[in-house]
């Protein structure tokens, strides 16, 4: 969707050349998935927060009016409200492809869904992830987890996965659970990861796979069926719905058998008399003590159903055009050096990091910000460990003693326009 007050690419008087012959970008999305925005001000900076989808705005609009309790009133708005947010429950987790045994456990965020299955994991069990993870993927794993180290290509990453694996299993007794913890797609570099052939390892070596699926959800169809993971964990702010929201889907047991994430009021079935005389719930209200974001929830179930509604195919064909149009033109910068864990051809999503040669990366997003109106993120990502092998192999790569400790991120999706590439791309001509 374009912004009115959005001035003409070519305003700046800087000529970006662009590789002719890019895909041609198809008609934009429906009204339900226009984002809101202001105009004149040219957001790239999908990845850490999308802007907030119209079906959302409109979904929380209608409800306001009877905002009541949840699962705790007889009164007409407290039913419309329960029944809302049950609603949202169904509506995420059908999204999603959930299975007659997963449970679906509003949170306040991926980071939040996956602190709460680390709290849930059996004793004893070892969790495996890799440390191209971001910060929620690799912090909350207890005590003896194993990090394997950033792979150079997919294929790669499965063939580690199978080897460490084969390992433990080696090295332990095999009743103890083994969990590994993996990306859909990275919040540095965009490059998705091959989720269904890492989730087949997992399964034969008799372990569970998480999905942070933060990064993917947004641009690509994810189901849990298809892919074969356990369990997932997704952010609403990602997903053009507002902050606040987020979600845990997977296996029933583990979740049913681990203490409440937050004790209190709906996480129990019965308290008696006596200090420790509880009876935690089973099912979601176990870990969803205390009066929960019904917004939030009706927010991120309206986003998925105008998105299942909506042409994926088509979306992602525009996005994909928007992200050739945006590396094509960074390449063609000498100064501008694009970072990546894979080959340049490997599959991503919407995200691209890169540095400004002899620029620091904060200094180029407050000019970027201040005379352009163009809003990217800088800094290392909440990914410190993966973000510095990167700043340091494109020293590598390019042989360049001048690139900054930080990078930049631009990041695209619905909403986006091949005018905010040129923009962008013009921008950072200038400072050549």
């Amino acid at each position: 969707m374009s912004h009115p007050g959005v001035p003409d690419p070519g305003g700046s008087g800087v000529s970006v050349t662009l590789v002719p012959a890019l895909p041609t970008l198809p008609s934009a999305p429906s009204a339900p998935l226009d984002v809101l925005g202001v105009p004149g001000e040219i957001n790239l900076d999908y990845a850490a927060s999308a802007p907030c989808a119209r079906a959302a705005a409109d979904a929380v609009a209608e409800l306001l009016p009877w905002y009541a309790s949840v699962h705790r009133g007889a009164g007409a708005l407290s039913r419309r409200c329960t029944l809302a947010y049950e609603q949202a429950r169904q509506t995420v987790g059908d999204f999603f492809g959930v299975r007659a045994d997963d449970h679906v456990i509003f949170t306040r965020n991926t980071t939040d869904a996956l602190n709460l299955l680390a709290r849930a994991v059996p004793a004893g069990t070892t969790v495996v992830t890799f440390a191209s993870e971001h910060h929620a993927n690799l912090l909350p794993w207890p005590r003896g987890s194993v990090r394997l180290p950033v792979p150079s290509d997919p294929d790669g990453a499965v063939r580690d996965l199978a080897a460490a694996l084969a390992e433990l299993r080696r090295g332990s007794s095999p009743a103890l659970p083994v969990l590994v913890a993996v990306t859909g797609a990275s919040n540095v570099t965009g490059e998705r990861w091959p989720v269904a052939e890492l989730a087949r390892v997992a399964h034969r070596h008799g372990a569970r796979i998480v999905l942070d699926a933060a990064q993917l959800a947004p641009h690509a169809p994810v189901d849990l069926r298809t892919l074969d993971v356990d369990y997932l964990a997704v952010s609403g702010h990602k997903l053009y719905a507002p902050f606040g929201a987020g979600v845990l889907i997977g296996r029933a047991d583990w979740l049913d058998a681990a203490p409440p994430y937050l004790a209190g009021g709906g996480a129990t079935s019965h308290v008696g008399p006596a200090t420790h005389d509880v009876t935690w719930a089973t099912g979601p209200a176990r870990h969803e003590g205390g009066t929960p974001n019904l917004l939030g929830a009706v927010a991120l179930a309206a986003v998925c159903a105008a998105l299942d509604d909506a042409d994926q195919t088509a979306l992602a064909a525009h996005e994909q055009a928007l992200l050739a149009r945006l590396r094509t033109g960074l390449a063609a910068l000498p100064h501008v050096v694009e970072l990546r864990t894979f080959g340049p051809n490997a599959p991503r999503v919407g995200i691209v990091s890169f540095v400004v040669a002899g620029w620091d990366s904060t200094e180029v997003a407050t000019r970027l910000a201040a005379e352009h109106h163009i809003g990217v993120r800088d800094g290392l990502f909440c990914a410190h460990p993966l973000a510095r092998r990167l700043l340091s192999e494109a020293a590598g790569r390019t042989g360049r003693r001048d690139l900054p400790p930080t990078a930049l991120r631009a990041s695209i999706g619905l909403g986006s326009t091949a005018a905010q590439v040129d923009r962008l791309l013009a921008a950072l001509a200038e400072l050549g």
